[in-house]
């Protein structure tokens, strides 16, 4: 069991085939360079000193092709923590999701509920602002993070440019890099700004391809299955099949691996094969599409 990691081959030889299947399923934390990349530009974002132009983020890319992992990986590394001197909670990234439309109360109430905080519904919008502010300046935020910013589209012109304007606002009043994320549909309602758009850096996680660094991914993944046998995924055949059926994003090549790892526990079989790969019970995002517009 070379292939595997030595904590992933120690629970390889200690656990059940029950143990091991359910293992198969826990996301993976793969760290390829352009997610390392990324992770390591916002790292320098929290050291910017304090100004009211703010550098921020702007994390574009496919559905399912890892955007929310990498904001949660850089999320969990500044977890919230209690300072035994001063009795206070400091909580350096708050991470929230956009509101299905761009609802600026609603917002608010992301926020407020993330760090458990009471609001009352009749508040007025002012003063919830007011005491979101106050309540991160209170956390020693550093970062806020928007994720599935393209749900701002959802709403009408008016309803966008004011949400944009809280977003402006927040940043410009807490001096605070915003980092937000979502769709190839965020760039329009980034760019719909004038203002927003020249304080927005572009980081786009492309779809994968053919090249080493998609066999390194593989190789990555490999050596975190529970599988006493090499599945030698970095052989050409294999590769291809996994790239064309995953269509390039790698929320859908855990999604396929974690399939193929389940059946070669439960068959005996302990490594992934093509026959494997080509018998899974899985459908490619391409025949996904056909299927709701046949």
């Amino acid at each position: 069991m070379k292939h595997l990691t030595k904590n992933t081959r120690d629970f390889v030889e200690r656990s059940t085939e029950h143990e091991r299947i359910t293992s198969c399923r826990f996301p993976k934390w793969i760290g390829y360079s352009q997610a390392t990349k990324i992770i390591n530009r916002m790292d320098e974002l929290l050291i910017y000193p304090k100004s009211t132009r703010m550098t921020n983020i702007l994390l574009v890319g496919e559905s399912n092709n890892g955007k929310t992992a990498i904001l949660n990986k850089f999320n969990q590394k500044y977890g919230a923590s209690y300072d035994e001197k001063t009795g206070n909670v400091i909580n350096p990234v708050i991470m929230v999701q956009a509101p299905p439309e761009p609802d600026e109360r609603r917002f608010y109430n992301a926020i407020l509920e993330h760090i458990f905080a009471p609001y009352k519904t009749s508040e007025k919008l002012d003063l919830r602002y007011l005491r979101v502010k106050k309540m991160l300046t209170e956390l020693q935020t550093k970062a806020l993070i928007i994720d599935e910013i393209h749900h701002v589209l959802a709403g009408t012109p008016t309803k966008q440019r004011k949400f944009l304007n809280v977003i402006k606002h927040l940043s410009n009043d807490l001096q605070i890099p915003i980092i937000c994320a979502g769709t190839m549909l965020a760039f329009n309602v980034i760019q719909s700004d004038h203002q927003l758009a020249n304080r927005f850096e572009p980081r786009v996680v492309p779809k994968w391809s053919n090249d080493m660094e998609f066999k390194r991914l593989l190789a990555s993944f490999e050596a975190l299955i529970p599988l006493k046998k090499e599945s030698m995924l970095t052989e050409n055949s294999i590769t291809m099949k996994l790239l064309v059926m995953s269509d390039g994003l790698i929320g859908e090549v855990a999604r396929i691996l974690e399939l193929c790892s389940i059946e070669a526990i439960k068959s005996g079989e302990e490594k992934i094969t093509k026959e494997i790969i080509l018998n899974i019970d899985y459908i490619s995002p391409q025949d996904r599409k056909k299927r709701y517009f046949a």
